[in-house]
C-alpha cells in the first residue's frame, strides 16, 4: 500500500484499536497503549517482535511497565507470546476476540 498523502498526521501511517477494548474498563491505559502500539508493528507484515526496549522507549515508559502491561494483556488473552530464546526477541499474536478473563482474589 502506498499513502499519497502530505497529511502529517496520516503520512507515517495510524493504528485503530478495536472499540471493544477501547471501552473496556478492565483493561489499563497502559495496556490499551502497548496493546497499539504492538498493533503497529505488526500491521505492515503481519509479524510483531519488537525488543522491550524498543517497546518502552516508543511508549514513553521503564521497561518494568512495558513487562506488567504486556502480562495484563496476556492474562486476558488480547495477546499470545511465543517466547524464542535467550538473547532474541519474543514473538507476539495479537488477538482481536478475547477470552473471559479469571479474577484474581
Amino acid at each position: 500500500m502506498k499513502l499519497n498523502t502530505i497529511d502529517p498526521v496520516t503520512l507515517h501511517g495510524f493504528t485503530q484499536i478495536p472499540n471493544f477494548i477501547l471501552r473496556d474498563p478492565g483493561v489499563s491505559i497502559g495496556a490499551k497503549t502497548v496493546y497499539a502500539l504492538l498493533l503497529s508493528y505488526a500491521w505492515h507484515n503481519d509479524l510483531c517482535f519488537p525488543g522491550q526496549e524498543r517497546l518502552a522507549k516508543d511508549v514513553g515508559m521503564g521497561i518494568a511497565s512495558v513487562n506488567r502491561f504486556i502480562k495484563e494483556l496476556e492474562e486476558c488473552s488480547l495477546i499470545e507470546i511465543m517466547r524464542r530464546g535467550q538473547g532474541k526477541t519474543n514473538f507476539y499474536t495479537v488477538n482481536f476476540v478475547v477470552k473471559k478473563r479469571v479474577r484474581k482474589s
